[in-house]
């Protein structure tokens, strides 16, 4: 099976997706693959996606980046969200802006299926966080592995012969005969309770969710200086 790292939700914060990548070379995997959500929320959003283009083997669309090309309504955001992607707007060359609007929604890698949402309507942004949620998207990819991202709370859930479904929190071992849902959850934001960035690796017949912590503050003092809303920032050390 092919060694990978899998890495979701930067949301423009340099630190954690330095820290994960960091992480990550020590693991001495094959590929890197990015389920979406370069930009948004973080003072970073440039940068970011330059080190995304520099070392992801794919890189994939979520609501965020389409939101700032322009292809999502800013109305689905909450506040807080939408003043971050239009702070981000003005802060994205036309020729990046051109990069997030032709990102695939989805991607199919050896045994794995790979989406920022769901395999369910990939361009309805739907969330996978409850073993239900899983379940019902079983029937929606091929593939014996799904990643998927956008929740931001890591889980897998294992759907075995019989079509019982299985919840694990940070590992769990690939069966030649089950199927697996992983959320890779957040690099750049978590809201599992947990503010370390997080992401996963795929290896040996194993997946394991990883957590990696980086530098909140320096990010959160570039937060302020950006003038980004006082919410965003405070909410990165709560891991909510």
């Amino acid at each position: 099976m092919l060694s990978c790292a899998i890495i979701s939700d930067v949301h423009a914060n340099l630190e954690a997706l330095r820290s994960v990548l960091t992480s990550i070379d020590k693991e001495k995997v094959d590929s890197i693959f990015f389920l979406g959500d370069s930009i948004g929320y973080g003072p970073d959003p440039a940068e970011c996606l330059d080190v995304l283009r520099q070392r992801a083997d794919v890189i994939l669309a979520g609501n965020h980046d389409w939101a700032v090309a322009g292809l999502t309504d800013v109305a689905y955001f909450n506040p807080y969200a939408r003043a971050a992607i239009e702070w981000t707007r003005d802060r994205l060359s036309s020729e990046q802006k051109e990069i997030l609007r032709l990102l695939p929604l989805t991607a199919a890698r050896d045994c794995m299926f790979l989406v920022h949402g769901t395999p369910y309507e990939p361009d309805q942004w739907h969330y996978l966080i409850h073993k239900e949620d899983a379940e019902m998207n079983f029937r929606f990819f091929e593939e014996q592995l799904c990643f998927v991202g956008h929740s931001h709370i890591p889980f897998i859930a294992e759907k075995t012969q019989t079509g019982r479904i299985r919840s694990h929190s940070r590992t769990a071992e690939i069966k030649r005969q089950h199927r697996y849902m992983v959320n890779v959850g957040s690099t750049g934001q978590p809201r599992d309770g947990n503010p370390e960035a997080a992401y996963a690796i795929l290896r040996d017949n194993s997946v394991v969710i990883k957590r990696v912590s980086y530098d909140i503050v320096r990010t959160q003092t570039k937060m302020r200086k950006a003038g980004l809303p006082e919410y965003l920032a405070e909410r990165l050390l709560l891991g909510r």
